[in-house]
């Protein structure tokens, strides 16, 4: 589910950007979207639900809080680094005819794992998330190891496992 929002948001920033040249009127979609997601979650759902619709909304503020961030700043490329350095999800055919979901990252490209991890929450993304997800995926395309630096509890291995759980990996 997770995987499927995030192949659509890509798809539908990459969409707006292309036909329209900006993507205010998005925003507003996202805004509702996220508005209909936090009234779903107030209502009794099973435990396997309420863990589901509560990893989505946390993709669905970091996507929201993204647009947000392009539409002040006036994006109107799909190259823009505001929008590059973000990880974003194709679905895409390879020379073989296979389809299969892309992760990118600015210049790095991988093949989504598809390894399942059980249903649990996402760690909110925040900018220096962001950060550290730009870095270990270059650090990952050199075939380098990733050792994020820090004072003890600032979330380091969170993020690191974040960003694995995100490539499904």
């Amino acid at each position: 589910m997770l995987n499927a929002s995030q192949v659509v948001w890509t798809n539908d920033v990459e969409r707006e950007l292309k036909e329209k040249g900006h993507i205010n009127d998005y925003l507003a979609f996202l805004s509702e979207q996220l508005n209909s997601s936090v009234i779903l979650v107030r209502q009794k759902l099973t435990k396997l639900a309420k863990i589901s619709v509560n990893a989505l909304i946390v993709i669905d503020v970091h996507a929201r809080d993204v647009v947000q961030k392009m539409a002040d700043k006036k994006i109107s490329d799909v190259g823009a680094f505001e929008w590059i350095q973000q990880l974003r999800y194709y679905w895409l055919k390879d020379e073989y005819e296979n389809e299969n979901t892309i992760c990118k990252c600015v210049a790095t490209v991988f093949p989504y794992g598809y390894e399942y991890l059980g249903n649990t929450g996402r760690l909110v993304i925040t900018p220096l998330t962001d950060v550290c997800y730009i870095t270990l995926m270059g650090a990952l395309d050199l075939n380098l190891g990733g050792a994020p630096a820090g004072p003890a509890g600032t979330g380091k291995t969170e993020s690191t496992k974040d960003l694995a759980k995100a490539l499904a990996k």
